[in-house]
């Protein structure tokens, strides 16, 4: 069939060229129009059900909105200076369509309770909370258009809540998208040209994969006009793609050159190249689809987004990689070793062979201290703590964080962790004594559990009421409520929910404001009411359990189809199992890593980088991505050494001579996967910086230790059996497998 397909692409490779400019002129246009891009929410779990509840009925702006801070270094909110000019700058906002709310302390008719609360003590500070309609914040692009509109001459003007970490995220993450590539490319080229020594074909593999990423990028951006796609997923995408894009234009580039070198003709050339390589490359491609299609078990999740946006940028690598690149192929010929400057060696080095028997005459020793050195890597991934992001994830300077830790210093209270507790009633919160006592009992309750500083609700607008006078309160005339009351009703209570504002001291990922949140979840009844519990901390627990739920499903999924595929393409049952575990070891050892460093803080100064909890995302999608990758590199040598064997029967001398043939090829590949990866660890948001190290770090192992020292290692000491299978399943896998070794 392949060799079929080469055939057709070099008979029609005009025509083929064309489609791709065409499809590369529909890419270009799909990613100037861009695309609505999610924080990164998990629906379906309790904080999400519980903060929708309050987006719906109370249109809070810590939710749906963001906050605005107004500083002068002499002038003070008394001041009818400050006060003009803060309305002045917010008077744009108030006639917004996509604002429906503004509340600020210079507002007529704001509660003379309310107003000092948005000040700082010495008052050189104010803020202002904005409202948007729903859906608003999570759509990035009205963000830099709506911060235009804040300006002042008098005051500094800075902003920071939701909507403002969403859109400065976005930001932030398309500059370092930017770096990342520029940092990488000249790289990947200079490994390029030591591979192949002419310029022509260096720059093949680069173009090409630019292409399919660009191409893979655009479909993700059409993709989050139907389904929610969260921001990262384009970062995600873009990082896999790149690295399999060149990755798979390298095997098809190194593999016409052996053809055309053995003097063949251009078509011949480009039909055994198909047939070959391009096989590899398609079964490559299935086996990341594998690993990213267990992403897809977290639907309703970002996590989901991330999998599909990555999938379809692989999907894009291989169709150019088999179509785009042979084409290019055709028309050049032997001109793809056009522009030589330099003369690298043809013949394979006996380095890889001496490697091989030195492993293979010390099996034992071998695998022990190499197992042993994976796995005492991998132990810090024991002390994983995981974390959702929240604007603590930008770096320092970028004015959503640099505004929340103004705010913490100068208005505290406002900027405190605030945990959200939610009592959903069949009807109105305080339409029965039943409730209003029940939410009175619950208020109590709550401000007795450790590490509560305080607790905001209906139920402490008068203080020295004791549980009878507030149902009688609430039971009375209303006209005759005070002030505060009537402030925190409109501001805490909804047709058919009453809110709870929970502060504590302590940082919504420490464990202490877990426990609050465990503590509170504990008292489920109000009443007839149900009680939800929102905000930060009670986000990361959530997506914990929602991850830990889905988690097995998932790698049972990945490990069970790839086991499958690699019995089907190598007709051996010991070989798939050792090819899985192999994967783990380096996965294992790269998982290690990241806790070590980026959660523990170690190299914290090198890489530039405030150590924080681990994003729960990170682990999955590493494991997801990189199992597929290690694949890869597996069955290129696995294929090599089994050719050897189907020729000669000698297990000892298949390792060798597959090892010596498919090594180069490896750690060129494996060379412009670190490269491609580690160009994110300049990148400012630490979850990016994570991803690209943990994953240039698994490539990195799974490329050295493990292909050149555990892989020759249990091959020697498995011997013939590695390639053991009942008769009936092998003549199953040779009927489906096909033929044709890279």
């Amino acid at each position: 069939m392949f060799l079929r397909w080469g055939r057709f692409l070099y008979a029609r490779r005009v025509a083929v060229l064309w489609l791709s400019a065409v499809s590369l002129l529909v890419a270009a246009v799909l990613l100037a129009r861009g695309a609505p891009l999610a924080t990164g929410n998990v629906r379906g779990i309790e904080s999400d059900d519980a903060a929708q509840l309050v987006e719906r009925e109370l249109r809070a702006p810590e939710i749906s909105g963001f906050t605005v801070l107004f500083s002068h270094p002499t002038l003070t909110a008394s001041d009818d200076a400050f006060r003009a000019a803060a309305l002045r700058a917010l008077q744009p906002l108030r006639a917004h369509p996509d604002v429906t709310a503004v509340q600020s302390p210079f507002d007529e008719g704001i509660s003379m309770f309310i107003a000092p609360t948005l000040m700082s003590v010495d008052e050189h500070r104010a803020m202002a909370r904005v409202t948007l309609r729903h859906g608003v914040a999570d759509d990035t692009r009205r963000w830099p258009a709506m911060r235009a509109l804040l300006r002042s001459d008098v005051l500094t003007v800075r902003t920071t809540g939701y909507a403002a970490f969403k859109g400065d995220l976005d930001q932030v993450m398309q500059r370092d998208l930017i770096r990342a590539e520029l940092y990488s490319a000249p790289f990947t080229v200079a490994v390029l040209l030591l591979v192949f020594g002419s310029l022509v074909a260096a720059v093949l593999p680069v173009g090409v994969g630019g292409i399919s990423v660009a191409a893979g990028v655009a479909a993700v951006f059409l993709l989050a006009r139907r389904m929610e796609v969260a921001q990262y997923a384009v970062n995600v995408a873009s990082l896999v793609g790149t690295g399999v894009a060149i990755d798979y234009s390298l095997f098809m580039v190194t593999r016409f050159r052996e053809e055309l070198a053995a003097g063949k003709g251009t078509e011949d050339a480009l039909a055994n190249t198909v047939a070959t390589a391009g096989r590899a490359v398609a079964f490559s491609g299935l086996a990341v689809a594998i690993g990213l299609g267990g992403l897809l078990f977290f639907h309703g999740s970002y996590i989901a987004s991330l999998g599909l946006g990555a999938m379809l940028v692989v999907v894009f690598a291989v169709l150019y990689a088999l179509t785009f690149m042979p084409a290019l192929l055709a028309v050049l010929g032997p001109r793809v070793d056009a522009g030589r400057v330099l003369r690298p060696r043809d013949r394979p080095s006996s380095l890889w062979r001496r490697i091989a028997h030195g492993v293979m005459r010390h099996p034992v020793l071998v695998l022990s201290v190499t197992l042993v050195a994976l796995l005492a890597a991998g132990t810090p991934f024991l002390r994983l703590n995981i974390a959702v992001p929240d604007v603590r994830l930008l770096p320092p300077d970028v004015e959503a964080h640099a505004t929340l830790r103004e705010l913490e210093e100068h208005i505290p209270d406002r900027a405190a962790t605030r945990i959200a507790v939610v009592v959903r009633f069949p009807g109105a919160p305080l339409g029965t004594p039943d409730r209003v006592g029940a939410l009175y009992d619950l208020s109590r309750r709550i401000a007795t559990i450790p590490g509560v500083t305080s607790v905001q609700s209906v139920m402490e607008a008068v203080p020295l009421l004791d549980r009878a006078g507030y149902v009688s309160l609430y039971q009375g005339d209303r006209s005759l409520l005070g002030e505060v009351s009537l402030a925190l009703q409109q501001e805490l209570v909804g047709p058919t929910i009453a809110v709870l504002a929970v502060s504590t001291e302590h940082l919504p990922t420490a464990p202490a404001a877990r426990e609050i949140v465990r503590a509170i979840r504990a008292q489920r009844a109000v009443a007839d009411g149900r009680l939800l519990v929102t905000g930060q901390t009670a986000l990361d627990l959530d997506t914990a359990g929602f991850i830990r739920a889905r988690a097995p499903k998932a790698i049972l999924f990945v490990v069970g189809m790839t086991l499958v595929v690699l019995f089907l393409l190598l007709g051996s049952v010991v070989l798939p199992f050792k090819a899985v575990l192999m994967n783990l070891l380096s996965i294992t050892a790269s998982f290690g890593a990241l806790v070590w460093i980026f959660q523990e803080g170690h190299l914290a100064r090198v890489l530039r980088f405030q150590p924080a909890p681990t994003e729960p995302s990170l682990p999955l999608v590493m494991f997801c991505i990189v199992f597929g990758l290690s694949m890869d590199y597996e069955v290129l040598l696995l294929t090599r050494m089994q050719e050897e064997y189907e020729r000669t029967g000698d297990n000892r001398l298949a390792v060798a001579e597959g090892l010596e043939r498919s090594a180069k090829l490896i750690t060129s590949a494996a060379a412009i996967m670190v490269v491609v990866f580690s160009a994110f660890v300049f990148a400012r948001i630490i979850l990016l910086k994570a991803v690209g190290l943990g994953m240039a770090l698994a490539v990195a192992l799974d490329a050295t230790l493990v292909r050149l020292l555990v892989v020759p290692a249990t091959m020697q000491l498995f011997g013939d059996l590695n390639w053991w299978a009942p008769k009936s399943l092998q003549r199953i896998a040779k009927r489906l497998s096909g033929g044709g070794h890279l």
